[in-house]
């Protein structure tokens, strides 16, 4: 460590399912012809996303009603994804070195198998609703008033690989939420039903109209499969410090403090805060509501603006970098919201790099897997990557 350090402190930002086009294998995934940003931008009259544009994002990707910039500020790739699956946790731990090569189970379409529901009714003594992909929202408007009364169990999934179980604060308890939600953590360690999250979704309210999901969430998510950059980093004596969900992605490993998110503005808002801040190591961000609110949700106006919105906080953020500081900008999937169902999309991601001590900008040669991410922020630090990650540094490339 005593070594000298390109960067003192690095800024990896996750726009959550910002996809820029179709996977060569897409077709498979059921996506061929899907485009996340480029779709928004051309169902969106006046889009403006100036500062991603300065970075080179117009340059990476062709936009509609946006031009390219003569001489953007940083270096842009696309980055395509070597592992199986198009969900939240393989695209974020293949960036941390992890070849993910059997994808998460999803029940998004067929709800969860009667054997596995049989089970974690038996084992939790509760009678099971719901069984089916839905927002948290409509769940509760649906189902909220019947659990109540009845001590029912409302269960239910989404296009992520996750098991959900709602339970209100009063009636049910959220101890009892915990206990239900543990068991069926256990239950769903088997390989054909292993998630990758079990949720419990405590709410309050007593009547449709009145549920609120409350703060006391907590999730209950699978470990990384091996040693990531993460571990490797804070093994170092690093800061790795998350904002958003990347806590619970990893499940803690490798994250030696944590900051949840109210959402993705309260995201960013937390990130510049940090930057105010000294620190030696990395701050990785998760910004979740592209994807929750709008992708999952096919809404391309809400996408836009919420694009927007980042785009402004991002704005705000970028003087606050030093000299000795990098930013990454980055996507784990797409979620194209002009496609159809409400699934995630097999797509290429973007990277964007820029520090304030650059002097050249431009696009570099397209990285075969997302793990460029982590194994150039180890490069950085001189820590070597665990055995069995995957991964190359562009590291010598940013001057």
């Amino acid at each position: 460590m005593n070594k000298e350090r390109k960067y003192n402190r690095i800024f990896t930002i996750v726009i959550d399912s910002l996809g820029i086009g179709a996977a060569a294998d897409a077709a498979a995934y059921g996506d061929a012809g899907t485009d996340t940003l480029g779709h928004i931008a051309a169902h969106t009259q006046d889009f403006k996303i100036p500062n991603l544009v300065r970075l080179g994002m117009a340059n990476l990707h062709p936009l509609s009603g946006i031009a390219p910039v003569k001489k953007p500020d940083g270096y842009f790739m696309e980055m395509h994804e070597a592992s199986a699956g198009k969900d939240t946790m393989t695209g974020h731990w293949e960036m941390m070195g992890l070849h993910i090569t059997k994808p998460f189970q999803t029940f998004t379409d067929t709800g969860f198998p009667k054997e596995l529901l049989d089970e974690l009714s038996k084992r939790t003594g509760r009678v099971i609703i719901g069984n089916k992909s839905a927002s948290g929202t409509e769940i509760l408007d649906e189902l909220a008033e019947e659990e109540i009364a009845t001590g029912h169990m409302i269960v239910y999934t989404s296009a992520d690989s996750v098991l959900q179980i709602c339970g209100n604060e009063e009636t049910f308890g959220l101890e009892e939420l915990y206990r239900c939600c543990e068991i069926a953590r256990e239950i769903t360690m088997k390989d054909e039903w292993k998630v990758g999250r079990v949720i419990a979704r405590p709410y309050v309210g007593k009547k449709k109209g009145e549920f609120v999901r409350t703060s006391n969430r907590h999730d209950y998510a699978l470990k990384p499969y091996g040693k990531t950059a993460l571990d490797a980093l804070k093994d170092a004596g690093l800061d790795i410090l998350s904002v958003g969900k990347i806590y619970d992605i990893f499940d803690g490993e490798g994250i030696t403090a944590s900051n949840k998110s109210k959402s993705s503005v309260h995201g960013m808002e937390q990130t510049i805060e940090i930057a105010k801040k000294d620190f030696c190591g990395l701050c990785f961000v998760n910004l979740v509501d592209f994807d929750a609110l709008w992708g999952h949700r096919r809404n391309v106006s809400g996408y836009a603006k919420e694009l927007e919105k980042f785009d402004e906080k991002l704005g705000e953020l970028l003087p606050f970098l030093k000299e000795d500081d990098l930013l990454i900008l980055t996507a784990d999937h797409g979620n194209d919201p002009t496609h159809t169902g409400t699934d995630h999309t097999r797509e290429h991601v973007p990277f964007l790099a820029w520090s304030p001590s650059m002097k050249g900008c431009g696009r570099l040669a397209d990285a075969p897997s997302f793990a460029v991410i982590g194994a150039t922020i180890a490069d950085n630090f001189h820590v070597k990557m665990p055995e069995g990650t995957i991964g190359a540094s562009i590291l010598e490339q940013l001057v």
